[in-house]
């Protein structure tokens, strides 16, 4: 009864003007970093690990700035998902190497965890007819998971995959000329990750990216998606050169770099209260 009331309490949020919306999400980040110190302190220790050479002071302004946007980017879903579609296209642009998602050929678009992550995959389907595959992780409450699989699927021929159902329905989607919205970048465990470089640490990182890559023939491109005042604006590079390659190492260590030099153009954008290293190599102790 709580989820359906929270639902419902988002889907009236979405009537809001914008400036208010955002306002209220600046309010409740300011606060939750203030009361959630446990996700304050891992977003801070994130921080401190990737940039050793920034100030404690810029450290803190960033991760005050990952609260932020992280409320501000939660009570954006009232509107992202329930607002009328002229509503979600003036607000989410895309841009960048649009001519990358014409034609057929397999695509793969690398879209880290930015708060604007599901803008950018609303994105896709207001720009392009050609369907396309993510995967998420099932909420445990089922109002809240059906909410979030409504929303996320309510433009376009877009199909939610669950971790569990494998990887032939990613591989099919791709030879058959679609799209898949990935999002590689969080720590899932020693048992699906290899260790690789990232912002001088050795991260476990899953190696999907390289995998799906070759086994669906498919090119890759980046897409970041940036919060602004008036929404969101999701960029696309162009495919990346010489990628995958037989070396899936190097092939996650050079998606890793990539991730770097994106998070640097908006550091408090990024996902820091997530434990990225929380596995460790053998022999090392825990960092949080």
């Amino acid at each position: 009864m709580m989820a359906r009331a929270g639902i419902w309490f988002m889907q009236s949020l979405a009537r809001l003007p914008l400036p208010w919306l955002r306002a209220l999400g600046w309010l409740l980040g300011q606060l939750l970093y203030l009361l959630v110190w446990p996700r304050r302190r891992v977003a801070l220790r994130n921080l401190q690990l990737c940039y050793p050479e920034a100030s404690a002071a810029q450290r803190r302004a960033w991760a005050r700035q990952t609260f932020v946007y992280f409320c501000q980017a939660w009570l954006d879903r009232s509107w992202l998902w329930s607002a009328p579609q002229a509503v979600v296209a003036q607000r989410v642009q895309l841009q960048g190497a649009l001519h990358e998602l014409d034609g057929t050929t397999p695509t793969i678009l690398f879209a880290p965890h930015f708060y604007g992550m599901d803008a950018g995959g609303l994105a896709l389907p207001l720009h392009t007819a050609r369907a396309f595959t993510s995967i998420f992780s099932t909420h445990p409450n089922p109002a809240i998971d059906a909410w979030f699989m409504a929303g996320r699927q309510r433009f376009g021929e877009v199909r939610m995959l669950n971790r569990a159902d494998g990887v032939k329905p990613i591989i099919a989607n791709l030879r058959q000329g679609g799209l898949l919205y990935l999002l590689p970048d969080m720590d899932f465990g020693a048992k699906e990750s290899i260790f690789v470089p990232y912002f001088g640490q050795q991260a476990a990182t899953v190696p999907s990216l390289s995998r799906f890559a070759r086994l669906g023939r498919a090119k890759v491109l980046g897409m970041y998606t940036r919060m602004t005042p008036t929404g969101y604006v999701a960029e696309i590079t162009p495919a990346w050169a010489n990628f995958p390659t037989e070396d899936v190492v190097a092939d996650t260590t050079r998606m890793n770099r990539e991730l770097q030099a994106a998070i640097a153009t908006m550091p408090g954008q990024y996902y820091w209260v997530h434990k990225r290293f929380k596995t460790r190599p053998e022999g090392q102790g825990p960092v949080y």
